[in-house]
């Protein structure tokens, strides 16, 4: 940020003030002022110092200026003038001073060679341009000469000359052969700044004929060829048997070996040279040496180091290049050459000499008459140069004098100017290595203020950065600036503000509040003029949802967002980028309104993603990252070595991990041999490594794959390695799983998992099976087998225990001694029952079995269990047979007794058990008949109540499904129910069991009662049915209600208790289906009496009141189960005495996990009750 400056300065800050001015306004300059101002001349655009023009084309020589009014252009050559008019190729382009001299018509560049400068003039002074040298290009052909054969020693040094014409500008050299192919260059070949071509030592397939060097003239397109060099290179055994057979055996004679040598320069020569090089320039140092083997070079500056950033090695660091070299960058530089027998260096001292620079070149003046200023002049250089004046082109010590100048050496100062005093003064500094120079002019004028910032111009900047309000201005004397806010505003004072030297106001921070009216206010001592300008700040642009970083698997899609937040008066428009560029020209990218979707995703996809949000003030960007990732690449390159009888190496080179390490590597191998084209997991190993030993197994014929995992998933398997075929060898080990089993009563069968190709270690695999019978002392016998994994004994005893033993062969031997493993021959069904069979009754439902077992001799293979049949045969309480429905219980191992359950009451059964192995089920013991004690019955099959009258009900029902014994009675318990649900006392009545309805008098009309009904035997009640009816009411009430019920209040009533009722009903319904209680249900918990539960069987304590319709109970409390199964404590026995099904099984233990099988009757649903609708008029009556 510039610094703050006042508007009341000295005097001098007003000249360099407006010198700044003027050198600001000059481009652009206001078109009114243009007009009106005079202004010296300024060249604006001229030809190098040194030209050199190509001599087939016309020379252009430029000289280009402007001032007011236009200036006038004329010429010298070679310091006297040059008149245009005289010479027909010479002309002079239109409100120009530029050149044109036509030479393609027959004239020569020759001619126009010198020095030219241009002169520009008008009445307020003239500028004039650098001394611009005109040289033709030169692109001269080689001297013919004759260039003779090189005959070089195997490991001499070599240096081809090239020595290419003088050219302007120097041509540039390189070496090539016939075919127009660079020749190769490395550290032992190359060529030096000169263009020679160094050989620090030769060999013999340096040996050629067409070593050419070509000299490149850039300004004429031109190359010139030199003769071919050739060269022929003499190894040690071909120049010995050469001289051997041209010399007698008497003379001894013999080329010297081929010998190492310590380095030496072939350039520079000596051991120290100089070098001057001019500032600005590239200096370039270059040391090349011979030597064998080939030395290496190595650069240091003695006392120093080489320059950081400008140093660069070229040639094979035969060439030190510092680039834009200053005068810090003298002293000593030493190049060493060095191999293994020595080294050789060389000191080179470089001057660094300095063309003139600016250190301050003069800057036009503008001043207003009687003013003062200075024009300075300042340069440097090595050496020192000289500063010399001239004014308007003529040096100032003959030009005409003026009384307001003073030269004070390389200051001009000017006090109390006059008009008159506008001049162009010209500065040259110069040495012997060059010149500059410089046009400066004073220009006097006396001018009003003017504002150059159109009138009104709006400004626009966004809130918390700086706003620039323009007021350009021009003036002479140079006009003082203030500014206002408003209207009516003050001045503009403070730290708040920066008043820059150009007239522009800088509001550093601006605010919502800074927005408004400026006025800029110009004056000096011949005016004022002032002009508005306004200021709107606005909200920043925000990204208020950046992209985030994204990881994608490829083929997937990928969705970034950008939503922004901008000034309501600013339009936005978003821009995408990828990698700073722009999008892919693809369907694949979706841009929304807010969000960039990437369809598809692609490798190429991957990238930093940047969404730019752009309006006419701000712009704000926010990026994110996508990473595609997939699963890897397949690995490539699969080699193997190390490769012995039972292992080799594998190695392989990763494929790309497409952005997700590597993991793991999984090896697999194929055997061409006895697999073809099936795989097997061979081995795996971590992702960082890729070589791995694997052992190997004889004769197979491998090949190899490598598979790359990470976390995306697995890679394609690489391609296949070579194959490699392992030696033939003994089986390593013998068939797995055998096994000797018996088929029949007097066979034995042998199995054995055979062995895999691979596993067979070599030709001719064959498995020796081997047997004889346990405990007796019998020999082995064996038989050898092939291509089988069974091998079947036949004629043995039933059931007895053999050793086995399968050992496996092949063409080279036999594997090792197999272990040995005991079978057995095959069995037959046992041959007797168990006997002793008893029958424990434990309860209505349950009994318990006992046997004796079987000697297990006559098992006649392995026991595996007794299994018990059993059925009933009849139902004590019916007396009637029906369809026989054998069930099964299967109890496992040695077991003498077992657990029926499921039985039914009071009914008559039978069973046998019978002895189960391997082969089937022994023969059944006699049938055991056993009878199940009474048992209380199920719920009465129905109870239904009809015939309602005033005072009495007429119930029916049926006799349960299930009497389970002898029925003894049947109890019914009723109890009435008041409108509001509450229960009334509770009745019992006792009924003969061969009774099937009853009618029930006295009791109250229109009055809802609820019934409880059950069957009880001797040992005790059944389950209950409940049902629920209403008796009706007298005619008298009826009419009376009647009556009632025809007036409208009473009508109304009943409408709002209905609607009541129905918001009741729908809360209830609510309250019911999230499992809570209901009214009713609270009041008949609350009034349940004890004494209408049934009892339960076991304790004597009643159940709870269940009603089937709707499954309320009266009363929390343990519900008896409906099938009054006993419990656990009742029985010593334990769950594991229980059988098993067909299907069933035991544990090892013999835990029951089973249950017994085999189809039970149907049984008809307990508790199915039913219950009349009451009247629509009982139910008012209800709720009177």
């Amino acid at each position: 940020m510039m610094t703050k400056k006042s508007i009341s300065a000295s005097r001098a800050s007003l000249i360099l003030f407006l010198c700044q001015m003027i050198t600001a306004l000059e481009v652009p300059l206001d078109p009114i002022l243009l007009k009106e101002l005079s202004q010296p001349p300024t060249i604006t655009q001229q030809s190098p110092k040194d030209y050199i023009v190509d001599p087939r084309e016309n020379i252009v020589i430029q000289c280009e200026a402007k001032g007011k009014p236009p200036p006038s252009f004329s010429w010298t050559r070679n310091g006297t003038h040059f008149d245009i008019d005289k010479d027909a190729r010479v002309t002079v382009k239109p409100n120009s001073g530029t050149l044109v001299i036509n030479i393609m018509n027959g004239g020569k560049t020759e001619a126009y060679e010198g020095v030219y400068q241009c002169t520009a003039r008008n009445e307020r002074g003239a500028a004039i341009s650098n001394n611009i040298v005109i040289r033709p290009s030169r692109s001269p052909l080689w001297t013919k000469e004759k260039v003779e054969p090189k005959h070089v020693r195997e490991g001499d040094p070599l240096v081809l000359h090239c020595s290419p014409p003088v050219g302007l500008p120097p041509p540039i050299i390189f070496w090539m052969d016939n075919s127009f192919q660079r020749l190769p260059q490395n550290e032992r070949v190359s060529q030096g700044l000169n263009g020679d071509l160094y050989f620090s030592n030769v060999k013999p397939e340096d040996t050629r004929e067409d070593y050419i060097c070509y000299a490149r003239f850039n300004h004429t397109q031109t190359i010139q060829q030199k003769q071919p060099i050739s060269v022929k290179v003499f190894s040690m055994d071909s120049l010995n048997e050469t001289i051997s057979a041209n010399l007698s055996d008497t003379d001894f004679y013999g080329a010297k070996p081929l010998t190492e040598r310590r380095p030496t320069l072939l350039t520079p020569l000596g051991s120290t040279s100089n070098k001057v090089e001019l500032r600005g320039n590239v200096l370039l140092l270059e040391c090349i040496a011979e030597g064998l083997p080939t030395p290496v070079i190595r650069w240091i500056k003695e006392g120093g180091e080489l320059p950081i950033n400008r140093t660069f090695f070229e040639n094979f660091k035969k060439t030190l290049k510092i680039i834009e070299v200053s005068e810090a960058d003298s002293g000593k530089y030493k190049c060493v050459a060095r191999n293994p027998l020595g080294s050789t260096h060389h000191t080179i001292t470089v001057t660094v000499k300095a063309a003139p620079y600016w250190i301050t070149a003069p800057r036009n003046l503008v001043l207003s008459p009687g003013e003062d200023g200075t024009l300075i002049c300042r340069a440097n250089g090595n050496p020192k140069p000289n500063i010399s004046w001239l004014t308007n082109g003529v040096p100032i010590a003959i030009a005409p004098e003026d009384p307001s100048r003073k030269v004070d050496g390389d200051t001009i100062i000017f006090s109390d100017v006059q008009e008159r005093s506008s001049a162009v003064y010209q500065c040259n500094a110069s040495n012997e290595y060059g010149y500059l120079l410089a046009n400066a002019f004073v220009n006097v004028l006396a001018e009003p203020p003017r504002i150059l910032t159109p009138a009104n111009k709006l400004y626009q900047v966004i809130a918390n950065n700086p706003a620039l309000l323009d007021c350009a201005f021009f003036g002479s004397p140079v006009p003082e600036i203030e500014w206002f806010k408003g209207v009516k505003g003050s001045i503009l004072r403070g730290d708040l503000y920066v008043f820059h030297d150009n007239g522009t106001l800088e509001i550093p921070v601006a605010q919502k509040d800074s927005t408004g009216t400026y006025t800029c206010v110009a004056r000096n001592k011949l005016g004022k003029v002032q002009n508005e300008v306004h200021l709107e700040v606005k909200d920043p642009t925000m990204i208020i949802k950046q992209p985030e970083y994204k990881i994608i698997q490829r083929g997937g899609q990928v969705s970034f967002e950008c939503t922004i937040k901008h000034d309501p008066t600013l339009i936005p428009t978003i821009m995408w980028l990828k990698d700073n560029g722009e999008l892919p020209d693809d369907e694949r990218f979706i841009i929304h309104k807010d969000s960039l979707a990437i369809m598809n995703v692609t490798d190429k996809d991957d990238g930093t993603y940047t969404c730019v949000a752009n309006t006419t003030l701000d712009s704000v960007s926010a990026s994110a990252v996508l990473t595609v990732v997939d699963r890897p690449n397949p690995p490539f390159d699969l080699e193997l070595t190390d490769q012995l009888e039972r292992s080799i190496q594998l190695s392989w080179i990763p494929g790309y991990d497409n952005n997700s390490p590597i993991t793991n590597f999984v090896i697999e191998y194929e055997d061409g041999m006895h697999e073809p084209g099936v795989w097997h997991y061979q081995a795996e190993v971590r992702g960082t490594q890729t070589t791995v030993q694997l052992k190997l197994s004889p004769y197979v014929n491998y090949s190899f794959r490598v598979i790359a995992v990470n976390e995306i998933g697995r890679s394609q398997p690489s391609e296949a390695s070579e194959q490699y075929l392992t030696k033939a060898a003994k089986p390593d080990e013998n068939p797995s799983g055998v096994q000797g089993i018996g088929s029949e009563p007097d066979n034995l069968v042998i199995i054995w998992e055979p062995l895999k190709g691979f596993q067979s270690n070599g030709p001719g695999l064959q498995y020796k099976v081997s047997w004889r019978q346990k405990d007796v002392g019998d020999e082995w016998t064996s038989v050898i087998v092939a291509n089988v994994s069974k091998y079947i004994v036949s004629g043995t005893p039933t059931f007895v225990p053999y050793e086995i033993k399968v050992q496996a062969l092949n063409d080279l031997g036999y594997a090792p001694e197999p272990a040995e493993v005991i079978g057995h021959s095959g069995e037959d069904l046992p041959m007797v029952a168990p006997g002793n069979v008893q029958v424990h009754i434990v309860n209505s439902t349950l009994a318990k079995v006992h046997w004796d077992p079987v000697p297990l001799k006559t098992v006649r293979g392995h026991l595996q269990g007794y299994r018990i049949y059993y059925w009933k045969v009849q139902s004590l309480s019916k007396r009637r047979r029906r369809h026989v429905e054998k069930k099964i219980l299967t109890f496992s191992g040695n077991k003498t007794h077992g657990m029926l359950p499921g039985l039914e009451p009071y009914s008559s059964y039978k069973l046998n058990v019978r002895v189960v192995n391997g082969k089937g089920e022994g023969p059944a013991s006699p049938d055991k008949l056993f009878k199940t004690p009474e048992g209380v019955p199920s719920a009465p099959s129905f109870l239904k109540i009809t015939n309602p009258t005033l005072d009495s009900l007429t119930l029916e029902w049926g006799p349960p499904t299930h009497p389970n014994g002898v029925l003894i009675a049947y109890t019914l318990k009723f109890q009435p129910i008041n409108s509001t649900h509450e229960l009334g006392p509770l009745v019992e009545i006792r009924i003969p069991a061969n009774e099937t309805s009853l009618i029930l008098s006295n009791l109250n009309y229109s009055t809802r009662y609820k019934f409880y009904f059950y069957a009880q035997t001797s040992v005790g009640a059944g389950s209950q049915i409940t049902e629920e009816a209403v008796t009706i009411m007298d005619e008298a009430m009826a009419s009376r209600q009647v009556d009632i019920a025809t007036q409208g209040w009473f009508i109304g009533l009943m409408c709002a208790v209905a609607l009541l009722i129905l918001i009741l009903l729908i809360v209830c319904f609510i309250r019911r289906n999230k499992g809570g209680k209901y009214p009713v249900k609270e009041k008949e918990d609350a009034h349940a009496d004890p004494e209408i539960q049934p009892m339960k069987e076991d304790d004597g304590t009643f159940g709870e009141y269940s009603d089937a319709e709707d499954h309320k109970p009266l009363k929390k409390g343990s519900r008896t189960p409906s099938d009054r199964t006993v419990k656990k404590e009742d029985s010593d026995d334990s769950l594991v005495d229980y059988g098993e099904g067909v299907n069933g099984q035991f544990n090892e233990d013999g835990s029951f996990i089973g249950q017994y099988s085999g189809k039970k009757e149907k049984e008809p649903a307990e508790g199915n009750e039913s219950s009349e609708a009451p009247s629509p008029v009982n139910a008012m009556n209800s709720f009177v």
